[in-house]
């Protein structure tokens, strides 16, 4: 029995060496300061969305997933009521709800304010959108500029989802004039539109509303992909930003590109096309560059986008890439750049500054290997979304400053940490043994 005390003994010694040892191992850890969320900067407006819904008489069609389209269209509000997040401010209009009659002139100014845009009391706006029945005319234009209304003026970008299954039939105004029109009074509002028929007048109709004002048109076939597109745009109204994204227009050449200083910036590319744009990068500043691009159709399987930063002379100093395989809302990637990390390469070509300082001209080339589905429209461009921002360069992650990284102070914790569970294992065998031996 002493021969089994005494593995004992050095087993409680060793399991205390390895709780002290890996504990102080782990301390020396760098700590890392909570870093602020995203949603607690003071003052920020809070997200609006307007859903505008055509409730005339052709959304009694019975031909999606054999359900009519006002039953879709219910079904799929109840769901997108259900996942509001809390910050958003949301509500509804309707066009063609109200006026049962036959005098075009009345049915053509039946569009109401269903919900009020702001906090949304769930029972209530659920409880409305029950109640509607398909009824008249289809107003879209007049809608469009009372969701306008309804969503008031502000700093941030403010978004109407509109669903409709035809094109206006009471124009004027006209829904493409209304658009560019909302458009031009720079009020950062933005029209996505859902269409439920698939008719060529309505598909054009709803592409030119949305190109308009910078949003997305989705060709709608089921109820799920209603419901999954609206709550996509919901979420996307969270992302605003206190100044609207700049438009601007990418070339194929560097030498031509607009120059972008940072900021947000809104562009339409082609599918498989290439867009370039050029950034001065001073020295000792570190360029940070993303780039979504909005799948507002339907594209083919396995796709990707690239994001590179490259020299004036086109040799690659860095990329970012991102890839899918099926339906998503948005593709997008990201990259960093500092002249530090040319490492004694090639870089792009240094000009001169109007300080005097020494400026690098980097060429950001945003391309897709996007690909349409059969029947799906290629024009205009899909909604690309680059993000250009300049800071002090951060050291490199094997640079002196860093010491040693800490990806090596884990694998030092775990070798020795392994090492201590053999030797605790170890003993607990021999003791085993011994004690066998011994009886």
């Amino acid at each position: 029995m002493i021969t089994g005390r005494r593995p004992k003994a050095r087993l409680g010694s060793l399991l205390a060496a390895l709780a002290i040892t890996g504990g102080a191992l782990l301390s020396g850890l760098p700590a890392h300061a909570d870093e602020p969320s995203a949603g607690a900067a003071a003052g920020k407006e809070a997200p609006r969305v307007d859903l505008v819904l055509d409730v005339s008489g052709s959304m009694r069609a019975t031909d999606i997933q054999g359900k009519s389209r006002i039953a879709v269209a219910q079904q799929s509000l109840n769901e997108v009521i259900d996942a509001l997040p809390a910050e958003t401010e949301f509500g509804i209009r309707t066009l063609g709800a109200n006026y049962p009659g036959d005098d075009k002139a009345q049915g053509c100014q039946d569009t109401k304010q269903l919900f009020p845009v702001g906090k949304t009391n769930k029972t209530e706006a659920k409880t409305a959108v029950a109640t509607l029945r398909p009824t008249g005319w289809t107003p879209i234009g007049l809608a469009l500029r009372g969701a306008a209304q309804d969503l008031g003026k502000g700093e941030t970008t403010r978004r109407v989802v509109l669903i409709t299954d035809g094109e206006d039939s009471c124009a004027p105004p006209d829904p493409c004039d209304v658009a560019r029109e909302l458009a031009a009074q720079g009020i950062h509002l933005v029209i996505d539109t859902l269409g439920l028929a698939h008719d060529d007048k309505t598909r054009q109709q709803l592409l030119c509303i949305a190109n308009a004002t910078g949003g997305t048109y989705t060709d709608v076939r089921t109820q799920e992909q209603l419901t999954d597109k609206v709550k996509q745009l919901v979420d996307r109204s969270n992302d605003t930003y206190t100044v609207t994204p700049v438009k601007t227009a990418g070339t194929d050449k560097c030498e031509n590109a607009p120059v972008l200083t940072p900021g947000v910036y809104s562009d339409r590319e082609k599918f498989s096309e290439h867009r370039v744009y050029r950034v001065p990068v001073k020295a000792g500043q570190e360029l940070r560059a993303s780039v979504s691009v909005a799948l507002d159709r339907a594209v083919a399987r396995d796709y990707g986008v690239l994001l590179q930063a490259t020299s004036t002379t086109g040799q690659e100093l860095v990329r970012g890439t991102d890839a899918g395989s099926g339906r998503t809302d948005v593709i997008s990637t990201g990259l960093r750049w500092s002249t530090d990390d040319s490492k004694g390469y090639a870089t792009a070509t240094p000009s001169a500054s109007a300080s005097g300082k020494p400026e690098t001209t980097v060429c950001l080339v945003v391309s897709n290997s996007l690909a349409a589905q059969p029947g799906v429209q290629a024009e205009p461009g899909l909604p690309l979304e680059l993000t250009v921002d300049l800071t002090a360069a951060s050291p490199a992650p094997d640079g002196p400053a860093m010491g040693l990284g800490r990806g090596w102070i884990l694998l030092l914790v775990l070798t020795l940490a392994g090492l201590l569970t053999g030797l605790v294992f170890g003993w607990i065998a021999r003791w085993r043994i011994a004690v066998w031996r011994e009886n």
